[in-house]
C-alpha cells in the first residue's frame, strides 16, 4: 500500500479488503446508491472490481494496475469505479461471478466487470495485466477500448447488456424439481470413485480443493451401508492432506487449496471456513474409525484458530493471506541453514530429514515442510527408532521452529467476523467438545454463538453478516442463518441446553419467512427485506462451503428428529425436491443436500434421556450413546421442568421411571422399552438398524 497518497472514500470503511485500497489513487466508491447516482448523473459506465482481503491476485492486480497513475487517470475520467469485498456482500459477488461464468466460461477473483448505471453488465472477466502481452488483452486496452465503445455507441451496449440479464436471470433462482431416492447414494458413490485419486487422495485433477463436505457423505454412507470403498476414499485423502504441505506442519491448521495433485503445494492463504469444516471432519473420521491421529489433526486445528484466528470478544477471525512482505508462502516456507540455525546441527538435520527440507527445495528455491511418501512412523521404521520417542523429538524441534517463525513477518490477517463461517466453526467446536470430552472447546463455542446472537443482531432479532472494529452491517444471509443454525445444533448435543434448541428454532422460523420461495421452493440466497439486486438467486451446489439451502434441508430434519415437528420435515422434503433434479443429474456436486437426504430416508434414531442433566446417570448414559459412530442418532436429555417438552413433542410423553433415570431410544418415533441401565441401552444401541 502506498501510504503518502491522500486516502480515497475507501478509507471509510472497515473491511480489510477495501481499506487494502484506501491509498490508491483510484477515485474508489464502496457499492452504495452515491456510486450509481454519480454514474447516472455523469453518463459514465460502471468499473466493478470484487475480490477479499487475502487474495493473491487481488494484490498483484492492485500492485500492477490499481497503484499505476494511468489507469488509475483512465478509470477516474471515463469510468465510476466501486470495489467490493465478496465476503460482505456475497450477494453481489455472487450474481456477477455468474454472468462472468455464463460470458467467459470460467470465474475466480479478483472479479471485473463494467456495466450499466442500471447495474446491467456488458463485460466480465477475473485477473488482467496492466499492459497487453502474449495474446492476452491488458486493463488499460480494454478500459480504452470500452470508453470510447460506451462514447460512440452506447446504446448497443445497453442493448447487449440487456440480453445478458435477459437470458441469465431466470436461471439464477430456478429450480429443476423432482424426485430421488436410495439410488441415489450409489450413483454419488460411483461417481466418486470414478475421479477419485487413489495415490494420492483427493477428487479431480490439481489445483485439489479438501472439500470436506464430500468426505462426510461418504463417511456416513459407509456407517450406513457398509460400504468400504466409501470409507477407503475418506481415510486416504484425510491422511494424504494432513500428511502434505497444505497442511502447516508448524503452526497448524490447512490451507484453502493445494495447486498440485500430491498437496505439497499449497496456496498458502488459511480460510476460517476449510478449517472449521476439517476439523468437523477429521472428527467424524476419529469417530469411525477409533484412529487417534484424526483426532490430534482436529485438536491442532482448533489450537491454530484459538490461538491465532480469535477474537477478544469470541467471534472468529476470516482469513489469513498468502503473502508477507509480497512474496507468497515466505512466512511459512525453511532452508536447511534456517532450520539447523534454530534447532542445532544435529536435530536440524533429524527435522529436515522428516520434513523433506532440502537444500534443492520444493517451492521457489525453499522447502514446504511435509510428510508425503514418509508419515512419522515410517520414518521411524527406516530409522529403526521407537515412533513415539521420535515424534517427541520433532515436537520439541516444531514448538522451537514455531517460536522462531514467530519472529518472522505475518501474512496479513482479515479479521472481520463473518456470522455464516463462525456458524461452521461453533459447530466443529461443539462436536469436539462431545467427542474428545474437553471443556474448552465448549467454552469458545458458547462463547461465540453468545457474541453471534448479541452483537451480530438488530434490536428486531434481525441476523447480521459482519462485525470488524466495533461495526455491524449487512442484513445477514441465507447461509448465515443456515450456519448458525447448524452450529446451535451441534451446541445443543453437546451441552443439552435446551437454549441452544429454542434459539435455533426460532431462527429456523426467520430463516422460512425472510428466504423461502412459496411458489417454486427452496430458500434464496438474501432476505425479502434486503436491498433487491437484478436477480434473487437460489443456489444448491456445493462450492468451497456448502450451500445454504443444504444446510438449510440439514438443519429443518435434525430439529424434526429432536422435535417431532412434522412441519419442519414437510419443509425439508419440499426443498430437497425443488432441486431434486439438479442432484440427481449430478449428485457429487450437492453432497451436503445428500447429507441432508440420508436423514430424510433414514434408518435416523432418536434417543431420549429423561432425567437430571448433571445427575450421575444420566452422564453415563451420555457416554454410552456417545462411545460408538452413530451419525444418524440425535440425542436428548428431557429434565422435568427444564422446557425441553415445551419446544418438543417427541419428548411429552416419557418420564423418569421409579425415580430413576431412563433412557428411550426410537427409531421413525416407534420406541423400544425403556431401560434404566447404561448396559441395556448400550445392547439397544449395538443392534442393527431395522
Amino acid at each position: 500500500m502506498t501510504i503518502n497518497r491522500k486516502p480515497n472514500r475507501l478509507a471509510n470503511e472497515k473491511s480489510p479488503y477495501l481499506l487494502q485500497h484506501a491509498y490508491n489513487p483510484v477515485d474508489w466508491y464502496p457499492w452504495s446508491d452515491e456510486a450509481f447516482a454519480k454514474a447516472k448523473a455523469e453518463n459514465k459506465p460502471i468499473f466493478l472490481s470484487i475480490g477479499y482481503s487475502t487474495c493473491h491476485w487481488c494484490h498483484v492486480m492492485e500492485r500492477e494496475s490499481f497503484e499505476n497513475e494511468q489507469v488509475a487517470e483512465l478509470l477516474n475520467e471515463q469510468y465510476v469505479a466501486i470495489k467490493v469485498d465478496r465476503e460482505e456482500r456475497p450477494d453481489v459477488d455472487h450474481l456477477y461471478m455468474t454472468f462472468c461464468q455464463a460470458l467467459t466460461g470460467q470465474g475466480g477473483w479478483p472479479l471485473t466487470i463494467l456495466m450499466t448505471p442500471e447495474k446491467q453488465p456488458f463485460f466480465a472477466g477475473t485477473y488482467f495485466p496492466r499492459e497487453s502481452k502474449w495474446g492476452h488483452p491488458g486493463l488499460l486496452d480494454i478500459l480504452g477500448q470500452l470508453a470510447d465503445k460506451w462514447a460512440e455507441d452506447r446504446a448497443e451496449l445497453e442493448h447487449h447488456s440487456r440480453q445478458i440479464v435477459d437470458s441469465l436471470t431466470p436461471h439464477l433462482s430456478r429450480t429443476e424439481a423432482g424426485s430421488i431416492g436410495e439410488p441415489i447414494f450409489a450413483k454419488a458413490v460411483q461417481l466418486y470413485q470414478e475421479q477419485f485419486d487413489p495415490e494420492y487422495g483427493g477428487f479431480g485433477e490439481a489445483p485439489k480443493f479438501p472439500t470436506p463436505h464430500n468426505l462426510l457423505f461418504l463417511l456416513r454412507h459407509w456407517k450406513t451401508s457398509g460400504e468400504h470403498a466409501a470409507l477407503g476414499m475418506v481415510e486416504k485423502t484425510l491422511q494424504a492432506m494432513q500428511q502434505g504441505g497444505i497442511y502447516d506442519h508448524v503452526g497448524f491448521g490447512f490451507a484453502r487449496y493445494s495447486v498440485d495433485r500430491e498437496w505439497r503445494v499449497p496456496h498458502f492463504e488459511k480460510m476460517l471456513y476449510d478449517n472449521a469444516l476439517l476439523a468437523y471432519t477429521y472428527l467424524e473420521a476419529y469417530e469411525a474409525t477409533g484412529n487417534a491421529a484424526y483426532a490430534t489433526t482436529a485438536r491442532q486445528i482448533f489450537s491454530y484458530v484459538l490461538r491465532d484466528m480469535t477474537d477478544r470478544q469470541g467471534g472468529f477471525y476470516s482469513a489469513e493471506d498468502a503473502d508477507s512482505e509480497g512474496v507468497e508462502g515466505k512466512f511459512y516456507v525453511w532452508t536447511p541453514e534456517e532450520v539447523s540455525e534454530v534447532l542445532g546441527p544435529e536435530l536440524g538435520a533429524l527435522y529436515c530429514e522428516a520434513y523433506d527440507i532440502t537444500r534443492r527445495g520444493n517451492f521457489e528455491g525453499h522447502s514446504i515442510p511435509n510428510l508425503i511418501g514418509q508419515p512419522l512412523e515410517t520414518f521411524a521404521r527406516r530409522r529403526g527408532q521407537n515412533p513415539d520417542e521420535l515424534g517427541q523429538m520433532l515436537e520439541m524441534a516444531r514448538q522451537k521452529l514455531f517460536a522462531a517463525r514467530e519472529q518472522r513477518v505475518h501474512p496479513g490477517k482479515d479479521d472481520k467476523v463473518l456470522t455464516a463461517w463462525n456458524g461452521l466453526m461453533i459447530a466443529a467446536l461443539a462436536k469436539g467438545a462431545r467427542v474428545l470430552n474437553e471443556a474448552e472447546y465448549l467454552q469458545a463455542a458458547e462463547k461465540a454463538v453468545q457474541f453471534i446472537l448479541t452483537v451480530l443482531r438488530t434490536p428486531e432479532g434481525r441476523l447480521l453478516a459482519r462485525y470488524r472494529d466495533g461495526e455491524v452491517a449487512h442484513l445477514a444471509y441465507l447461509d448465515d442463518y443456515a450456519f448458525v443454525i447448524w452450529g446451535l445444533l451441534e451446541l445443543y448435543q453437546a451441552s443439552q441446553n435446551v437454549a441452544h434448541l429454542r434459539e435455533a428454532l426460532s431462527l429456523t422460523d426467520d430463516m422460512l419467512r425472510l428466504f423461502g420461495d412459496e411458489q417454486e421452493g427452496g430458500l434464496f440466497f438474501y432476505g425479502s427485506d434486503a436491498e433487491q439486486l437484478l436477480a434473487r438467486p437460489k443456489e444448491i451446489y456445493d462450492g468451497a462451503t456448502p450451500s445454504g439451502n443444504g444446510v438449510a434441508a440439514y438443519d429443518l430434519l435434525v430439529l424434526f428428529y429432536l422435535t417431532g415437528r412434522m412441519d419442519l420435515r414437510d419443509k425439508a422434503e419440499t426443498l430437497l425436491q425443488a432441486f431434486a433434479g439438479s442432484i440427481e443429474e449430478y449428485p457429487i456436486g450437492y453432497s451436503f443436500s445428500l447429507l441432508a437426504l440420508q436423514l430424510l430416508l433414514g434408518p435416523v434414531r432418536q434417543l431420549v434421556i429423561a432425567g437430571e442433566r448433571e445427575a450421575e446417570q444420566t452422564a453415563l448414559m451420555l457416554q454410552v450413546a456417545r462411545t460408538d459412530y452413530e451419525p444418524l442418532l440425535f440425542v436428548a436429555v428431557h429434565e422435568p421442568d427444564g422446557g425441553l417438552a415445551e419446544l418438543s413433542e417427541a419428548v411429552r410423553d416419557k418420564r423418569p421411571l421409579e425415580g430413576k433415570v431412563t433412557a428411550y431410544l426410537c427409531q421413525n418415533f416407534s420406541c423400544q422399552s425403556p431401560v434404566t441401565e447404561p448396559a441395556e441401552l448400550d445392547r439397544q444401541l449395538v443392534q442393527q438398524y431395522r
